[in-house]
């Protein structure tokens, strides 16, 4: 099962003409987790062809207009379409009161159920969203304001069913099969416990991804950013600017470059970038130096995280 990350704005601060402002979809599943909603965020889901219906959660990194203003329009649509499935709204406080301060934004005036989780200032790190799958955890980055930011991951699964080795054992096809694949102990007609580790392979590797932008190099990005998949990070400014980034809060290709190497992520999406870059092709260049398998994110584009790709990586090393 492949899970899809799809930058939907790139852009810093103002949007330009081939850049919009911050969002970032993850579709798992047919559903859809948001990551920011700057201005304009509905026209890039329907340019991505993701359903607004489909969108279970919301993650707002910090209360700065590009991030954050697209939020009361998209909650205001998804009520003009009668909308009666719960959202969850991650967001650091003040967001409550900024949406109850905006008609037909609301949350309790809305037609649908909104849970809104507030963060403050005093985050270390804490899981913000669950599943049965999945699990979003958030991490204070270095920025102007509070910011937060966020690290995805599946929830380890476990290994292939080997049914020849269950038969060995004793164990009937049938419901034991079944049992046995959820990690339970089953009982053969002879007496014999067979145990999920006798008939289970190795736990097969999940997926991870992790979304940092409007921060310096920190220890909560580094920490969201350990061994995942993919990492989206903030690269406004190339090293040539870097005083500006120390000054504005933000970071440069080289040092999300950094980042990546230091916290062993396998690839790096640069993002945030400065309108000053028409070219991004100075930003990977200076990303590349440091950490080969960087990247500008490409808006609309599918990145594709696959499990099965980890397990060939590991069979083949």
């Amino acid at each position: 099962m492949t899970t899809n990350v799809i930058p939907l704005g790139t852009a810093s601060a103002m949007p330009t003409g081939t850049r919009h402002l911050s969002a970032l979809a993850v579709e798992r599943k047919g559903r859809v987790l948001l990551f920011d909603c700057g201005e304009g965020t509905q026209y890039r889901l329907m340019h991505a062809d993701l359903s607004r219906a489909r969108i279970d959660a919301i993650f707002v990194s910090h209360l700065h207009g590009d991030h954050c203003y697209g939020l009361p329009g998209l909650l205001s649509t998804m009520a003009l379409q009668q909308r009666r499935d719960p959202v969850t709204l991650v967001v650091p406080d003040g967001a409550r009161a900024m949406l109850a301060a905006i008609p037909g934004a609301h949350p309790e005036e809305l037609p649908f159920p909104v849970e809104i989780r507030e963060i403050g200032g005093d985050l270390t790190a804490v899981d913000v969203y669950e599943t049965d799958e999945l699990t979003v955890t958030a991490r204070p980055l270095a920025h102007r304001r509070f910011a937060m930011g966020f690290r995805l991951e599946e929830r380890t699964r476990p290994g292939r069913f080997h049914p020849e080795r269950a038969r060995e054992l004793g164990v009937p096809e049938g419901p034991a099969f079944g049992r046995l694949q959820d990690g339970e102990s089953v009982t053969t007609d002879d007496g014999t416990t067979v145990r999920p580790e006798q008939v289970l392979g190795p736990p097969r590797p999940c997926i991870s991804f992790a979304y940092a932008t409007d921060t310096r190099p920190c220890d909560g990005g580094r920490a969201s950013a350990e061994d995942v998949d993919l990492l989206y990070h903030d690269a406004t400014f190339a090293d040539a600017l870097h005083d500006r980034a120390v000054e504005t809060g933000h970071s440069t290709a080289r040092e999300a470059a950094d980042v990546a190497r230091e916290a062993g992520a396998r690839r790096l999406l640069l993002g945030h970038l400065s309108a000053r870059y028409d070219d991004p092709t100075p930003l990977v260049a200076e990303a590349q130096t440091v950490f080969s398998r960087a990247e500008v994110a490409e808006e609309l584009r599918r990145y594709e995280l696959d499990p099965r790709e980890k397990e060939s990586d590991s069979a083949s090393s």
